[in-house]
């Protein structure tokens, strides 16, 4: 169980700064091409490098908010259950969501393997390996930030409709 709520404290300051530096990186990204769109020098790469911050920021930011119980939840029917079948629809809800992010992390590194050797096409420097790592690695972030709750949830209280809800 200590293990557990360590885990889950180092996995959320971890998530919590990448999201702020994704976040941060995105601001300043967005102001300065805006800036230099202003005077007439727009950068060409800033399209690209922005939609790329803004998937890394919606994959560690979705793994954040599954540790601060704020997704993928259905409250009014987790209210009105108890017991033997509340239980039964968190195993059902957990491997659902488990298995459709398993999947997303195949596809992932599938998609990985076919990107290999193309690069960004505004920054021919950078891989589009890199670039789309964000979907293995993220999926299997939620997974793991998903099983550490669930196991944090089981262990303190027993199942109960907020766990199901959030």
């Amino acid at each position: 169980m200590a293990y557990t709520i360590l885990l889950r404290k180092v996995l959320e300051r971890f998530l919590e700064s990448t999201v702020i530096g994704l976040m941060g990186s995105l601001a300043v990204l967005v102001i300065v091409g805006v800036g230099f769109r202003r005077f007439g020098a727009s950068l060409v790469w800033y399209d690209e490098v922005a939609s790329i911050l803004l998937c890394w920021l919606t994959y560690y930011g979705a793994s954040l908010a599954v540790l601060k119980k704020a997704h993928i939840g259905f409250p009014m029917l987790a209210q009105r259950l108890e017991g033997r079948t509340l239980l039964a629809l968190i195993v059902i809800r957990e491997v659902g969501i488990v298995s459709f992010f398993l999947v997303v992390a195949w596809a992932g590194v599938r998609v990985l393997s076919v990107l290999e050797g193309a690069s960004l096409v505004s920054l021919p420097a950078i891989p589009l390996t890199l670039t789309h790592s964000v979907i293995p690695i993220g999926a299997v972030l939620f997974v793991v930030s998903e099983i550490v709750m669930l196991a944090t949830s089981l262990h303190s209280e027993g199942p109960n409709p907020e766990e199901v809800a959030n």
